[in-house]
């Protein structure tokens, strides 16, 4: 058995891809799923959209790869973090909508928890903030309002689960109720300093600790998949979140190297090794990966939009037909004009944290068009970048100025944006040979638990340069544009 299956099971669609035993891709299949809005600041999945397209995903990427299903060695899942699914045990009927991470309904209760003054004590054990983003205030929101879940919950009747575990549950037909440590480090209930979900913040949030799922190492036998799914029984052996496992792919395994995935928000992480860094300018401390039971912890920063922006300019403005339209808009941009678009939709992530704010434009006139707007939405996810960066640098002094950044995800396809980001930051940006390093990362967990693939060095010296983009900004016009941006922030946030 020489092939991996990853399944990359994501915001807005569903993959799997399948994986050789050199690590390259075979094939790949992709379906996109359905987005609800229920109200302005809210984004749901229908559960059953979320299962449904990662099957469909799967069986269509083997079908593409030619190759029997007794190959597939091994399966690694990495998904979209944070968000919550709730589920009856004994039918897997879901009891709501699937909260999804980007969701901003649970903003009142973290702002009436910070009142209480617990937000300290959410920093001191789980080394994230009190705010929507994470899980536990979305499955507190869940038991407060459908009628009579928190009773049934504490009777084991309901299962809680961040997207992998309701994968899993799914996949092994409800024999395997389990995340790892990735996942969970993400939901505000797990102290990762301890390794062990939090009865007092559990108790904080009202919330059945019967319902929370068994925490794994990265790489680990998760369950097996039922038989029917894909003609025979395929362990489920390695799972991360979605930036972790990008981290896991990049190859970042040493303390002060970097990555920064552009998808639909964008994620950099810093790799601090065996002991946690508590941040001083409110990035995340998280779990990067955990093997053998050793956690490898991280700074993180999280910009809730990166390729929305791109998004909102093809679908709500309509001004361009496709992301790779914004390129050539960028380039064409008068350059006597300089909009600044802070891209808050949903409010700021770090190092702000300010939920309620909402995007704003500067420096419109009468001449402004598609090409300045493209270049103003492309710019925004390089000062936001150096935004993280920044806070890292004073979080951690032993990192010093950022040398290198590695960067994957759909927008660091773009020549121009990685450009302008390797000159506002200041540093060398390299994009990899493989950009699906998301995948790829959950591949190797899985590929390296079933005996396939090699050890992490053995990884790490597999990764490729695809190209490096180095700097050519002069610091003058790097510091000026960088403060015309912090200034757009601070405006932003005031109104």
């Amino acid at each position: 058995m020489t092939h991996i299956m990853a399944i990359d099971q994501g915001t807005t669609s569903s993959r799997a891809i399948i994986f050789d035993a050199g690590m390259k891709i075979v094939a790949s299949a992709q379906e996109e799923f359905e987005q609800h809005y229920p109200q302005s600041g809210w984004v749901e999945h229908d559960p059953s959209d979320l299962w449904s397209s990662t099957a469909a995903c799967c069986r269509s990427a083997i079908e593409k790869a030619g190759v029997p299903e007794t190959d597939i060695a091994a399966i690694g899942i990495t998904n979209q973090r944070e968000t919550v699914v709730v589920w009856e045990k004994e039918t897997g009927k879901p009891i709501h909508n699937a909260i999804v991470w980007q969701d901003r309904r649970t903003s009142e209760i973290c702002n009436d928890l910070k009142a209480q003054g617990y937000e300290e004590q959410v920093i001191e054990e789980t080394g994230l903030l009190l705010d929507p983003y994470f899980s536990g205030t979305k499955l507190k929101w869940i038991l407060d309002k459908v009628e009579g879940s928190r009773e049934r919950a504490r009777n084991g009747e309901l299962l809680f689960g961040t997207v992998d575990t309701y994968l899993i549950w799914r996949m092994t037909g409800g024999k395997s109720h389990v995340t790892d440590a990735t996942n969970a480090c993400r939901t505000l209930m797990y102290n990762s300093f301890e390794g062990r979900w939090s009865t007092t913040i559990c108790e904080m949030l009202d919330i059945p600790m019967e319902m929370l799922p068994r925490v794994c190492d990265s790489a680990c036998e998760f369950g097996m998949t039922r038989h029917d799914l894909f003609g025979r029984e395929i362990p489920i052996l390695g799972v991360a979140g979605d930036q972790q496992a990008a981290t896991i792919g990049q190859a970042c395994f040493k303390p002060g190297m970097m990555k920064s995935t552009y998808g639909t928000g964008c994620f950099a992480l810093l790799n601090t090794g065996n002991e946690p860094v508590r941040s001083r300018n409110r990035l995340l401390t998280t779990v990067a990966y955990q093997l053998d039971g050793k956690p490898t912890y991280a700074l993180e920063g999280s910009i809730f939009v990166a390729g929305a922006v791109v998004q909102w300019l093809r679908d709500g403005l309509q001004m361009i037909r496709s992301a790779s339209d914004t390129q050539g808009l960028a380039e064409r941009a008068d350059r006597g004009q300089d909009l600044v678009l802070v891209p808050a939709f949903v409010g700021l992530g770090a190092p702000y944290w300010n939920a309620d704010c909402r995007g704003a434009i500067y420096g419109l006139t009468r001449n402004s068009g598609p090409e300045e707007f493209a270049k103003a939405a492309l710019e925004s996810v390089g000062y936001q970048t150096r935004d993280l960066l920044e806070a890292m640098s004073d979080d951690w002094r032993d990192l010093g100025e950022p040398q290198t950044l590695r960067v994957d995800g759909g927008m660091s396809a773009s020549d121009w944006a990685m450009q302008f980001l390797s000159d506002i930051i200041g540093a060398q940006v390299d994009r990899p040979e493989v950009l699906e390093t998301t995948a790829l990362g959950a591949a190797w967990l899985a590929g390296w638990k079933a005996g396939v693939y090699p050890d992490m060095d053995g990884f790490a010296e597999r990764w490729r340069l695809d190209r490096a983009f180095e700097p050519a900004m002069n610091d003058g016009d790097r510091e000026r544009k960088y403060d015309r941006w912090r200034r757009a922030v601070e405006a932003t946030m005031s109104v």
